[in-house]
């Protein structure tokens, strides 16, 4: 299997455009050892009521800029003022193999750690480098009330803050703050998300969850992105002392929009490509016009003012998702 994925992974990577990695990976070789008996896993109990809060980074092995932040929060010995902080780095084996001269190539070892977070695929025989990382971290997520799980994206883009479709998740997004942009959907057909699993997508439970994409992997930004909303949401639940995380927090707040994702753009044919450039959260203004075009067929916006959420502007694959579509809500 991991061979099978590795050739497919290197025939993507051949097409990929070069880009600069402005950001060093960290050494987190320090954080291996923890006393939760699980490495590079480390849980802070503050002695004091309050919620289980978990900041978790390389949920995939390239978007380095969830590392940098785990691993300062770490070295600055942050320690919650009030519940439980666990601070994680979760697929540490693809993370291992990154090389910022071949970058895109550490997504994962054999599958997406973002796709296996059900109980039936947890629980089942099948196994895979992520599947025993997940099994591990499994404990910690089922233990937490509130999860940040922190990513960024292929393509240069404007952050997105992905808060799942319920209202629970939508109202979380909107209280932490940043970004500007908040996407809510319903995950991906091919498996569920980490921030889906267990309460966090349950509307009956208090447990709640955000997946922050943080712009382009390997960007300056990014690492800015992730650190105002790693400290944002911390602030916001209440379990790091005040005048710290104030002196963190110093960006202005955006106005922020919420797009609730409608349906997904699949590339039928090889010749799929978008009207012009886009680089993600563009709005189409009327309903009828040409996003792009899929061989020698118009795709249309269904509705005025349509939100495009991250489109793959290159070599899209036949079959795969070349854009979701978002309709505009007013909060």
């Amino acid at each position: 299997m991991a061979t099978a994925r590795a050739a497919a992974i290197a025939t993507s990577i051949e097409s990929m455009p070069a880009i600069e990695v402005e950001l060093k990976a960290p050494d987190i070789g320090v954080h291996r050892k923890s006393s939760t008996g699980t490495e590079y896993v480390h849980t802070f109990e503050s002695g004091k009521p309050g919620p289980h809060v978990l900041v978790n980074a390389l949920t995939h092995g390239n978007e380095i800029c969830g590392a940098i932040v785990v691993d300062r929060l770490l070295r600055e010995g942050l320690r919650p003022t009030r519940g439980t902080l666990t601070l994680a780095f979760a697929n540490v084996e693809a993370f291992a193999r990154f090389d910022p001269k071949n970058p895109y190539a550490t997504r994962f070892v054999d599958e997406d750690f973002n796709r296996v977070w059900t109980p039936e695929v947890l629980a089942g025989t099948r196994d895979s480098v992520e599947l025993a990382r997940a099994r591990a971290l499994h404990p910690f997520i089922e233990a937490a009330d509130y999860l940040l799980d922190i990513h960024s994206m292929l393509e240069p883009s404007p952050p997105v803050m992905i808060c799942g479709p319920l209202e629970k998740g939508i109202r979380f997004a909107f209280d932490v703050g940043i970004p500007e942009h908040v996407v809510s959907d319903t995950g991906h057909a091919n498996g569920t998300r980490m921030r889906d699993y267990g309460g966090f997508g349950d509307p009956a439970s208090p447990k709640n969850a955000l997946l922050v994409e943080c712009g382009q992997h390997w960007e300056r930004g990014a690492e800015r992105v992730a650190w105002q909303t790693a400290w944002r949401f911390l602030r916001h639940l209440g379990v790091v002392d005040a005048a710290q995380a104030a002196h963190q927090v110093h960006e202005p707040v955006p106005a922020q929009r919420l797009a609730r994702v409608t349906e997904a753009v699949v590339a039928s044919s090889p010749e799929f490509r978008f009207a012009k450039p886009y680089s993600g959260m563009e709005v189409v203004p009327r309903r009828g016009d040409v996003i792009a075009w899929d061989g020698d067929q118009p795709v249309r916006a269904p509705y005025d003012n349509c939100v495009l959420v991250m489109p793959v502007p290159n070599n899209v694959k036949t079959g795969l998702t070349a854009v979701r579509l978002g309709r505009l809500e007013t909060r």
